[in-house]
């Protein structure tokens, strides 16, 4: 899934190549991308775009007529920027195509989603705030207000695991699966440690972990081309993808929980005492 990094590249990637350009089609073919239809996602041809925003994992393309085409890449989503579009009218149907947005100028990109389980989101509205899951995002935490008082309060009255709660989009916008391991093997944390049980040295600590992680992640992809994103991001993960390997900065062997629909990697030596967490659902310590 493209996290906070991934998409402020694009995002910056994306002004490069769309500010001040005329989208002449917009044309959609998964209808089940599109969450709105009024105005319908053709409202928005023949203005030009005006700027490119991120909103935690949200992409935000304002537009001369006022309105917003924002997108969600959700778990298999992906952006393709094309120099030239194909010509004619692709098949409904065949392939992870979901939706094509082309330009004036023959450039264009693709949104596509790999598997069956179809999230990938497309919203055409007048403001951002329309849309239900950046209505209810979270901070962001590269924002310069965000310091470490704000993650202590966020996290005060929060009896969730660690885990949980930085990938909740409500509570801190942007993190996902992948950076929520990178940063709490960085902080030397478990997954499990109760949020709300940090002690203030133990928050300074995370704050840092979660401030260096992304901000290293994003500066490594920052003007790479959309399609070097996913090989760039895979390369720098530390833990998370990398179960049985050792661990970058103590050699022990990196271990994972999995869950119904997702898996999370750790270092059982530098964030758990040595001791391996319990694969099952309700994992905790073994004892």
């Amino acid at each position: 899934m493209p996290e906070l990094p991934e998409v402020e590249a694009l995002k910056d990637f994306l002004a490069e190549h769309l500010a001040g350009r005329r989208v002449v089609r917009v044309l959609p073919v998964a209808i089940s991308v599109l969450k709105t239809y009024d105005p319908p996602v053709t409202a928005v041809e023949g203005s030009e775009v005006t700027a490119v925003r991120r909103h935690g994992k949200f992409l935000d393309l304002e537009t001369s007529g006022g309105l917003h085409l924002v997108t969600h890449l959700a778990r298999a989503g992906w952006l393709q920027w094309k120099d030239r579009l194909p010509d004619g009218l692709p098949r409904p149907g065949k392939g992870p195509l979901a939706l094509r947005v082309a330009l004036e100028t023959g450039e264009g990109f693709d949104l596509t989603e790999a598997g069956t389980q179809k999230r990938l989101a497309v919203y055409v509205v007048r403001d951002p705030q329309e849309v239900p899951g950046i209505a209810r995002l979270g901070p962001d935490p590269l924002a310069a207000g965000f310091d470490e008082s704000c993650l202590a309060a966020l996290l005060k009255e929060e009896r969730r695991q660690l885990k949980g709660a930085l990938r909740d989009q409500s509570l801190i916008a942007g993190v996902g699966n992948a950076y929520s391991d990178e940063i709490l093997h960085a902080a030397k944390m478990s997954p499990f440690k109760l949020a709300a049980s940090l002690t203030p040295e133990e928050t300074a600590r995370l704050y840092e972990a979660l401030r260096t992680t992304l901000t290293e992640a994003v500066e490594r992809s920052r003007g790479l081309a959309a399609g070097r994103l996913k090989a760039e991001k895979k390369s720098g993960l530390r833990v998370h993808g990398r179960t049985g390997e050792p661990c970058p900065v103590c050699g022990d062997t990196i271990r994972e929980v999995s869950f119904s629909d997702s898996s999370l990697q750790y270092c059982p030596t530098c964030q758990t005492g040595g001791r391996p967490l319990a694969d099952r659902r309700l994992s905790r310590l073994l004892k």
